[in-house]
């Protein structure tokens, strides 16, 4: 089973739309809502659209904004409760276009892929939108981060992709450090010191149309910053793999 895992906060124009879209597509994904207690009332646009989608719509409501990556590790701890095969990350507001949902997809179940990244830098920069101050932060900081750890990954702030669950029951989650946007880079630097096969797969992306950005200077500084500390603690820790049966 395949579940698409979407943090939101605000996303009251989005949230309908971005669930047909993914429940249109070939593949039977199931969806993980989590919501940050928005005051715009997308959690009960989600709550009605339940009742519709019953067995594969879900939400996790929390008392407030508790940051990008404590979402996300959430979600795999329900993910993993719940024996999905591949996990997805997502935003909700269509920056991440559904259709590359099927693009990850079949990296993983094809591929080989154990992580498969929609990658906006594998083919050139493919971004849309963004005014080119940002455009450059964005590229600059991936190279800055594998100057720093050495992954060849081309887009390591990524935040648009999908997991095989024995990545995810292999990473300690509970040892994740950053829970801003450098979440994305330690989840794919502790993948990649597992010795994951790491996958990625051109997509554009495109800012958001609706809603506003929750990207900051603050959040930006603090994936800078925290990449250092990051490869400081992998010299303190082992990253040898339990093998399992399904290896």
């Amino acid at each position: 089973m395949d579940l698409v895992i979407i943090p939101t906060y605000n996303e009251k124009e989005n949230i309908n739309a971005i669930i047909s879209a993914v429940f249109t597509l070939p593949v039977e994904y199931h969806i993980l809502i989590i919501d940050d207690g928005s005051p715009d009332g997308t959690a009960d646009i989600v709550r009605d659209l339940m009742t519709k989608y019953t067995d594969r719509l879900f939400m996790i409501e929390r008392s407030g904004k508790l940051g990008l990556g404590t979402a996300y590790l959430r979600g795999f701890q329900w993910a993993i409760e719940h024996k999905y095969d591949l996990i997805y990350e997502m935003d909700a507001d269509f920056s991440h276009p559904p259709k590359d949902l099927l693009k990850l997809h079949e990296a993983c179940t094809d591929g080989g892929a154990d992580l498969a990244i929609g990658s906006r830098y594998i083919s050139g920069v493919n971004v849309v939108n963004w005014p080119i101050g940002r455009v450059l932060m964005s590229y600059f900081a991936s190279v800055y981060v594998r100057l720093v750890t050495g992954m060849k990954i081309m887009d390591t702030t990524a935040g648009f992709k999908c997991y095989t669950r024995k990545v995810l029951e292999t990473i300690p989650l509970d040892k994740v450090k950053l829970k801003g946007y450098g979440f994305q880079i330690e989840m794919k630097f502790t993948a990649w010191k597992y010795g994951f096969n790491i996958v990625e797969v051109p997509i554009i992306f495109t800012d958001r149309k609706q809603g506003s950005s929750k990207m900051s200077g603050g959040i930006f500084n603090e994936a800078v910053w925290g990449v250092i500390g990051m490869k400081i603690r992998s010299f303190f820790r082992s990253y040898k793999r339990i093998e399992t049966a399904e290896e």
